[in-house]
């Protein structure tokens, strides 16, 4: 009897399901039942339960033709398979189930149905029930059901497979009915509804059973272990450990992976160190818990120590640093992994392309993608949206969608992944023109096809269709509405300057603080918009969530200074010092000919800053003769050292105030000086370039354009505007 444990979440498989292999000894073929986990469901049919019984082939001849058969069908060779069992001249009920079989095994239902249903065909309950199985492992339960109902006799294996089924799709009442009508049940059987039980949540149901299982085995006790953990009753769990007459070592991990799940790292490290003998799930499941708990440090020290990796274990440890945002030590890792001879799963490809996706690495992504596209992985819908996440978030929208119309197996997962880079570009016509697209190829949206696609007409200033679309969505039953179209929706007032109507809406739906993106979008057009009264509502709300989040003293701030309150600006800078928060500076990097060029703000560490400055001051001398009027708005910013000081834009007269010893700190920010050195390095070299930044500045328009229109005058130059930031 085999257990299978799934990782990273513990999953004991116990059930029958038939494998309906055959062994071929002295000229005989022996039907071989492998075991495996599965549930049940209610139906009406005779409850004849057969005994064991092996069948052979009498014909030497034939069971070497049936033992070819089983073989070619092992190896996917279906048309060699059905070329022999056509010529075999006398088939007996093997050559009937191996040939049944081996159309299950490789997923060909409609051929085994078909065979099976010949008016020739032999059968018996071993090719009941292998048809059965393929049934049950396509989710085609109905089908199942009926087929379950129409079987002339049924052994024990049978009855577990259709136990299994129900379990599996999520019909537990079905499962647990049919396991109360089995005239006969063996271990399988108790194991299969115990398990079943548990991973639904019904643990007291389940432990009641348990206790009443006639002969318990090791994985009897697993699963209850397992059970007992994944609902939060770590110490009941304990219990039945150290009950256990015997343990193996699936048993131990079930217990430290209980410990980990449950954020008891200690007592699961205790636990992992006194195992008597530890396989690789055991090394995975603790480095898994310790990134779980965010605890990188020990992860990484556990992981140093293995003597054997495999792609679980590198996959976990990458999946690790992209959550803790330390994405170039996941791309060094994703590196190492392919030094190491370990081949990526889908799993590796996703995250190392999201670490590439939040450094914007280009190049590296490029790389990555041509890796990909050498294994069977290029076909995987969830590693085809990660790439066109990738191009987006790099800027090449274009190569985005390419990647799309290439995909021959798109799904949801990538038609919202295209909405969304449409979305992240502000490009809200395409967005919704693919959307169109989506549904005319018979996908019907969820609620984050809904996200996007909100999100991509608040970018794009389309109010008109964003509120169409919030309508529709409250006109559609299966689409349960949730905090993130709230704040699409505040986010698209707010940025159309109907910050009443938006607050009007929050008050209507009686949101609490809790909901910080809904207030976090409120607060975010009242700064765009200068509303002063608005922004302390929604300030407020914020500051009650979280007392922490420096950004929302910022944004405040900048409300407060915009309209020229400066005592409200410096009591909420005071309030923020007092706190200890500090809000991260404003930092900007862009890659020029493999080289990467970092400005924070107020910094002059740059080996061409003298020249930079020196372009800039030109560049403003050009600008006013060309008749740009600055901006008369102020905004605060921070240094590297957290002192806040006004930022960039002012009004003629204080820009005439200002010496010139002091106009150098005016350009100081990271977000004009990497235009200038991108039109100073570009220009001279003809790189192509890309330009980053680590959260979104609301520049003044008149700058940008101009930097813009100096660029796009150069045929050589590629502009990559990448990482915007969600509140664009």
């Amino acid at each position: 009897m085999v257990v299978a444990v799934v990782y990273p979440r513990i999953r004991i498989r116990l059930v029958a399901l038939p494998s309906l292999l055959f062994s071929f000894r002295a000229g005989k073929l022996i039907p071989v039942s492998a075991f495996r986990h599965n549930s049940s469901r209610s139906f009406n049919g005779p409850s004849a339960i057969s005994t064991s019984r092996r069948d052979h082939s009498v014909d030497p001849r034939v069971a070497r033709a049936n033992y070819d058969i089983t073989q070619l069908s092992r190896q996917g060779k279906m048309a060699d398979a059905r070329r022999l069992f056509d010529e075999t001249p006398h088939k007996d009920v093997i050559s009937w189930t191996s040939m049944i079989s081996g159309y299950v095994r490789c997923g060909m239902l409609h051929e085994a149905r078909a065979l099976f249903e010949r008016s020739d065909s032999e059968k018996n309950v071993v090719t009941w029930t292998a048809l059965l199985s393929g049934y049950i492992r396509s989710r085609h339960i109905r089908e199942a059901e009926e087929l379950f109902g129409r079987m002339p006799e049924k052994n024990v294996v049978s009855w577990n497979t259709m136990i299994s089924g129900y379990a599996e799709n999520g019909l537990v009442d079905e499962a647990y009915e049919l396991f109360h009508r089995m005239p006969e049940r063996n271990i399988v059987s108790w194991n299969t509804i115990v398990t079943a039980l548990a991973q639904s949540g019904r643990i007291d149901e389940a432990y009641w059973l348990f206790e009443r299982i006639p002969q318990r085995d090791v994985i009897s006790w697993t699963s209850m272990v397992t059970g007992l953990s994944q609902n939060g009753r770590v110490d009941e769990a304990r219990a039945v450990f150290d009950r256990m007459p015997e343990r193996n070592v699936v048993s131990w991990n079930a217990m430290v992976s209980g410990y980990a799940q449950n954020s008891r790292l200690e007592e699961a490290l205790d636990l992992f160190v006194k195992m008597p003998g530890r396989d690789i799930v055991s090394w995975n499941m603790m480095i898994t818990g310790f990134i779980q708990n965010r605890d990188l440090k020990r992860a990484r020290e556990l992981f140093n120590n293995m003597n054997e990796k495999n792609v679980i274990t590198w996959t976990t440890m990458i999946t690790g640093y992209v959550e803790d945002e330390q994405n170039e030590v996941a791309l060094k890792m994703f590196v190492e992994m392919l030094m190491d001879g370990v081949k990526p799963n889908q799993g590796t490809f996703v995250n190392v392309l999201a670490a590439v996706s939040n450094l914007a690495a280009f190049l590296e992504g490029q790389q990555i993608h041509q890796i990909v596209s050498k294994t069977i992985f290029q076909f995987d819908p969830f590693v085809s949206s990660a790439i066109m996440n990738m191009y987006s978030k790099c800027g090449e929208i274009g190569t985005a969608r390419k990647v799309f119309d290439l995909s021959d197996q798109k799904d949801l997962v990538s038609w919202n992944g295209m909405i969304a880079a449409y979305a992240h570009h502000g490009n809200g016509q395409e967005a919704i023109s693919l959307f169109r697209e989506m549904h005319q190829n018979g996908f019907k949206p969820n609620d984050v096809t809904y996200v996007g696609l909100l999100s991509a007409c608040s970018h794009s200033g389309l109010f008109d269709e964003g509120i169409n679309i919030f309508k529709s969505i409250m006109k559609d039953p299966s689409i349960e509405v949730r905090e993130d179209h709230y704040a699409c929706l505040v986010d698209l007032c707010g940025r159309a300057g109907r910050l009443r109507e938006a607050a009007s809406f929050i008050k209507g739906l009686k949101i609490g603080p809790s909901a910080t993106c809904v207030w976090g979008a409120l607060l975010g057009g009242s700064n765009i918009h200068g509303d002063m009264q608005i922004g302390n509502l929604a300030a407020k709300k914020l500051m009650e969530a979280e007392p922490n989040n420096a950004g929302s003293y910022m944004l405040l701030s900048n409300i407060y200074a915009s309209a020229g309150r400066w005592k409200e600006a410096a009591k909420i800078r005071l309030k923020m010092k007092g706190k200890g928060l500090k809000k991260q500076p404003g930092c900007s990097w862009i890659e020029v000919g493999n080289r990467v060029h970092v400005f924070v703000v107020r910094d002059k560490s740059h080996i061409d800053s003298e020249r930079i400055y020196t372009l800039l001051h030109d560049l403003h001398d050009k600008m006013k003769r060309a008749g740009y009027v600055p901006a008369t708005n102020h905004s605060l910013i921070e240094d590297v050292d957290g002192n806040f000081g006004i930022g960039l834009w002012m009004s003629e007269k204080e820009e005439e105030e200002v010496s010139e010893q002091d106009k150098p700190q005016l350009w100081n920010r990271g977000d004009v000086k990497f235009r200038v050195i991108n039109l100073y390095q570009s220009l001279s070299w003809g790189h192509h370039y890309c330009h980053h930044r680590n959260h979104r500045r609301r520049c003044n328009a008149h700058y940008n354009s101009y930097f813009d229109h100096k660029m796009c005058l150069e045929d050589q130059i590629a502009v990559s505007l990448c990482n915007r930031a969600i509140n664009q």
